[in-house]
Formats: C-alpha cells, sequence, structure tokens
C-alpha cells in the first residue's frame, strides 16, 4: 500500500455523488483544477474523468495545519480529501455542473503528488498549437472534451462487442507479425533476427486470416483490429489505425447488409439516442458519380449533378466541345437562389477551388433578376439555353456552375467537391441530420496509367458479380464487384465485399491484375491451396473506429479520437518515435544503417 494514501480508499468518483450522498462523509481523489483563496474559505475544483467536484476549506470548522496545507494547493495538484457532501447555498448553484447542486466540505486533505506549472492550460477553449498539445498529450488527455471523446470511443467499441456477440459472432485475433503481400498502400517491415535476411510486415488488414477463418469452419468473425499502412498521411488518415472487423460465411451480399445495418441502428441508438429507419437506401456506384459526382454523397442536401453534353454538344464553345470530342461530358449544378450570394470573386475562388481537382475552370450562368449573365452565351441558341434550364430545373435567382473535361472522372472529382463546398459556403448542411447509405455495384477494377495495368478498386480477394465474370478478359473496366461501402453524412465509415472463394477465379483476378502464376502463388498460394480444400461462398465488411468516433463525437480532426496520435510525417512528438537504435540491434539482425545524403 502507498505510504501516503495510508490506507485510504477512494470511495466516489468526483462527479458521482448525488442527492442521495448529501450529509455523509466521502473520499474524493483527483487533480485540482480551480482554485481561489478568499483568505477564510479556500475553493478547489477536484478533476477526474468523471468530471469536477466543489471542495471547500473552511477555516472556521477545519483542522489549522489541514487549512494550512490546503493554502499550498495550485493547479494539478494531486489530491486525496475527506469530507462532508452538502448543498451550495442558494443561488450558488451551477447550472453547467452535473454536480453543481453539491460541494464537499473538507475536513481532511493528503497531497499525494505536487505538479509544475504546466505547458497548456487543462480546459477545453484551448488555443494551444496543435504541435505543443502533442508534445504534452498526457496533460492535453486531461481536457475533459477529450476524456469525454475516448470514453465515447470506449462505448461504442463495447457496443459492436456486444452487438456481434449477440449475433453468433466470435471474436478472434488475427496475427500481428504477418507475411509481406505487397498491394496497395507500402508494409511497415519488421526484420526477423532468427531468420537473417527476412521480414514479417504488420498487417494492413486482417483480410486474408479471416477469409483462412471462413475455411476453418468458424462462419462468424469479429476482431478489434489493429492495422497498419506505411503512406503518406493526410488530416484523417494514420499510419496504425483500427477496425471493427467482421466476416461471414454462407452468405450473399443482402445478409451481409442486414447483419449490419442492425449494428449501426444499435450503435445510434445507444451513443446518440438517434433513431434509425431500416433497410438503409441503397444507391448503385454509377448513380452516385451520375448524381453526386462521389461514391460517398452526403445526401444532407442537394445539389445534384446535372448532365448537359446532349443539350450543348453543337454550341460552338469550344471548352464544351473539346470536352466531348475527348470522349468526356459537360456536367452542371445549380446553386439554387445563389445567384445574389455568390459575388465574381467568390466564383473566381471557386473556380481556383475546381482546378485542385484537375479541372481546367469553371463556367457559370447567373439568372439575375436584372437578366442573364453567362461567360459563354454568345455561342448557344434561346433553344439551347432553355433546354439547360430545363435540364437544371432553374429559376430566377439560381446560378448554375459547369464542369468540361475529356476525363469524366475529372468532371465528378471536381464537381462532387465543388457541391460540398457550396454547402458549406451557402450553409446548406442540417448539421442535426444522420443520412446513411449503402453504395454498392463498385467497379471491379480501374486503369492505373502510372503502373500501366489494372488494379482492384477494393482489394484483389473481391469477388465480381455473377453476370460479369466473362468481361473479365473483354471488357475487364466494365466489370461490377460485389462490393458495398456504407456511407454516413459524406464519410465512408465501413466496407467490404463478397469474396472470391475458388482458386482458379482468384488465379484469373491475379492475371488481371498483372501477376504472373509464379508470383501470385509466391504471394497468395497459402490462400488459394487453402480453397482447394472446401471453401464455402463468404463475405465481410471493416467499419473505420476513428472515423466512426469523429463522426458520432463531432470532431473534426482525427487526432482527437486517437489517444496517442502520430502526426503528418507518422512521427510521435511526445516520445520522439521514430528514432535510433543501437548498432548492436542493428548487428543482431543483420542490418547496416544507410543515411541518404541531404541535397
Amino acid at each position: 500500500m502507498s505510504e501516503l494514501l495510508q490506507g485510504w480508499h477512494r470511495t466516489h468518483y468526483c462527479a458521482q455523488p448525488s442527492e442521495i450522498d448529501v450529509g455523509k462523509e466521502l473520499l474524493l481523489m483527483g487533480w485540482a483544477g480551480t482554485w481561489r483563496n478568499l483568505g477564510s474559505l479556500i475553493f478547489i475544483g477536484l478533476r477526474d474523468r468523471t468530471g469536477v467536484m466543489q471542495v471547500v476549506f473552511n477555516e472556521s470548522t477545519i483542522n489549522k495545519d489541514v487549512f494550512e496545507l490546503a493554502k499550498t494547493i495550485r493547479s494539478e495538484y494531486v489530491l486525496a480529501v475527506k469530507g462532508i457532501l452538502q448543498n451550495r447555498s442558494e443561488g450558488m448553484e451551477n447550472p453547467n455542473m452535473k454536480t453543481g447542486k453539491w460541494e464537499l466540505l473538507a475536513t481532511e486533505l493528503k497531497i499525494l503528488s505536487k505538479a509544475e506549472t504546466p505547458p497548456i492550460y487543462i480546459q477545453d477553449d484551448l488555443d494551444a498549437a496543435e504541435q505543443v498539445r502533442l508534445k504534452y498529450r498526457y496533460l492535453d488527455l486531461r481536457r475533459p472534451r477529450m476524456q469525454e471523446i475516448l470514453r465515447m470511443r470506449h462505448k461504442i467499441v463495447q457496443v459492436a462487442r456486444e452487438y456481434y456477440a449477440e449475433n453468433g459472432f466470435l471474436e478472434i485475433e488475427t496475427p500481428i507479425l504477418c507475411k509481406s503481400t505487397p498491394e496497395g498502400a507500402r508494409d511497415y517491415l519488421v526484420p526477423s533476427r532468427v531468420h537473417p535476411g527476412n521480414f514479417y510486415a504488420l498487417p494492413q488488414s486482417p483480410q486474408t486470416f479471416k477469409q483462412l477463418l471462413m475455411l476453418s469452419g468458424f462462419d462468424r468473425y469479429m476482431q478489434i483490429a489493429r492495422c497498419f499502412r506505411d503512406e503518406d498521411l493526410r488530416a484523417d488518415r494514420q499510419p496504425e489505425f483500427t477496425q471493427i472487423d467482421l466476416e461471414m460465411s454462407f452468405v450473399d451480399e443482402d445478409d451481409v447488409i442486414a447483419v449490419n445495418e442492425g449494428f449501426i441502428k444499435k450503435l445510434l441508438k445507444e451513443t446518440l439516442d438517434y433513431d434509425v429507419e431500416l433497410p438503409l437506401r441503397r444507391l448503385p456506384y454509377a448513380e452516385a458519380m451520375e448524381r453526386f459526382g462521389s461514391d460517398k454523397p452526403d445526401l444532407r442536401f442537394e445539389l445534384e449533378l446535372k448532365d448537359v453534353s446532349d443539350i450543348v454538344k453543337e454550341s460552338g464553345f469550344k471548352v464544351f466541345s473539346s470536352a466531348l470530342e475527348g470522349g468526356g461530358s459537360v456536367r452542371l449544378i445549380n446553386a439554387k437562389g445563389a445567384a445574389s450570394k455568390l459575388s465574381r470573386r467568390n466564383i473566381d475562388e471557386l473556380t481556383e477551388f475546381v482546378k485542385i481537382y484537375k479541372a481546367k475552370g469553371l463556367a457559370w450562368m447567373s439568372l439575375k433578376p436584372e437578366g442573364m449573365q453567362c461567360t459563354f452565351a454568345k455561342f448557344l441558341t434561346e433553344e439551347q439555353i432553355s433546354a439547360i434550364k430545363e435540364r437544371a430545373c432553374a429559376k430566377e435567382g439560381d446560378i448554375l456552375l459547369f464542369v468540361a473535361d475529356p476525363d469524366n472522372s475529372v468532371v465528378f472529382s471536381s464537381l462532387g467537391a465543388l457541391r460540398l463546398e457550396l454547402a458549406k459556403r451557402l450553409d446548406l448542411i442540417d448539421e442535426s441530420r444522420i443520412e446513411l447509405l449503402w453504395v454498392t455495384d463498385f467497379p471491379m477494377l480501374e486503369w492505373d496509367p502510372d503502373e500501366n495495368r489494372y488494379v482492384a478498386v477494393h482489394h484483389p480477394f473481391t469477388s465480381p458479380k455473377d453476370d460479369d465474370i466473362d468481361l473479365l478478359k473483354t471488357k475487364p473496366g466494365k466489370v461490377r464487384a460485389k462490393a458495398y461501402d456504407i456511407v454516413m453524412n459524406g464519410n465512408e465509415i465501413g466496407g467490404g465485399s463478397i469474396r472470391i472463394h475458388s482458386s482458379e477465379l482468384q488465379e484469373r483476378m491475379f492475371e488481371m491484375l498483372g501477376f504472373t502464376h509464379e508470383e501470385a502463388w509466391q504471394r497468395f498460394g497459402f490462400l488459394m491451396e487453402a480453397f482447394k480444400y472446401g471453401a464455402p461462398p463468404h463475405g465481410g465488411l471493416a467499419y473505420g473506429l476513428d472515423r466512426l468516433v469523429m463522426l458520432i463525437t463531432k470532431t473534426s480532426n482525427i487526432r482527437d479520437v486517437i489517444a496517442f496520435p502520430k502526426v503528418q510525417n507518422a512521427s510521435c512528438l511526445m516520445t520522439n518515435a521514430p528514432s535510433s537504435v543501437d548498432d548492436k540491434q542493428l548487428d543482431e539482425l543483420f542490418i547496416k544503417k544507410f543515411t541518404p545524403e541531404k541535397e
């Protein structure tokens, strides 16, 4: 037992006492937050992970030595306080605190640990630079908002475990040290000491292992899985992340979707008290792109894309005609009622914005009360202008924004991003709404011009649609996958597919991806060999836990939902990882250190 505690045992967390505890002796422990010395009265805001309790040291009712000790308390001192819970004086209640009706009248005090002045304030309205917050992450995590987020993360994981267990899933751990199977993001490699010159890889996902579990007869698997990808970071991406991972046997797409709709309904009810109506809507990938320019559309607002290629093909406007001659399209967004809200300067800003997505520019048609303004009207007939307005359902006060490009992916990506940007600028997003949907029928393959080959849109284990298998050799770009993503408010929160369970079809898929027979068997032979011994139809899904927590807690920074995150260059500011190691360790691994010369 700690000499400091000397038999003291906490009776309550700071925010745990209630009306029934008034008049009782309590023993609370925590950190000193706010403190005020009013001479004969000292007030301390005692804080732990549940909240804050106001502690009062009254010189007239307390031992003199205890009162003198209380005078020495400063912010972030760690305290143990005995006292009597009492109602606050009338008019002194704090409705913003869970414990705002009561206070602890202290009788005894132990200072368990002193603290230097912290480099950041332990409060929510913090303006410290993120780099400082991450360097002193253990202090940042004391802030109530950060503790609230991590409590919610725990609750989400708890709901997942309970729901999937209730539905017959077994939680099974898969290996962290795996075989490197590079396809997609780079692997993190781990050198083997006992196998010189050989390496393990940290898993990018448990994909092959969970498929092998299906072959092993465990027909419903789930895992809270740690995954690793050695790729360039973005604001919403980390080198290590967590998935709620699952797989099922003897199922088709509808079976996987049904189980997971039940999970989402339970999750949002228990975390946000939000009722989800089932079944969720489903939107084929092609329709999602045509209407919203995105495979993860935000359905909380309209601003749908309209294709006007057929109307403007004879317009004589070179921007449009060259795009159509190159096999592309001309599409628009009608920003309803925004003609008076978007100035010429705003339109110029939006023009630069779409260029980020490789669009060459932005054409526009503004239908103001004083008359139409248009950057290309002289190239159009009255009939063409009327047809565009009709297609766009345009009225006076609207402004139509056009993108044209020979590459349809540029048109979709730029207008899809513009759609979101307009919604933010025009305040069209109802933050109280939650819009969920499934996006289905993804393309199986896409052409990678850099590698001069087809690559898998999801991963190489996804099964093609039965009707499209014959297209693998003749029109691979037209093959649809038995793949599905679940989208929440414009964010993909999970994705999965029905898997290939035939070694022959799996070999054909690797061949389409440019693998030789030898390469395919060298990398994935263990899986294709397993298919020979009785493989059930199977499929699954994985949720990005970090993304889920972000959306449920309405947090914009993924680093805020991870206890100890990395920064943009995959380093840890708190521990200074990655770091150098002793030469002796490198010698044991048969590794020679090489430092590239700086330019």
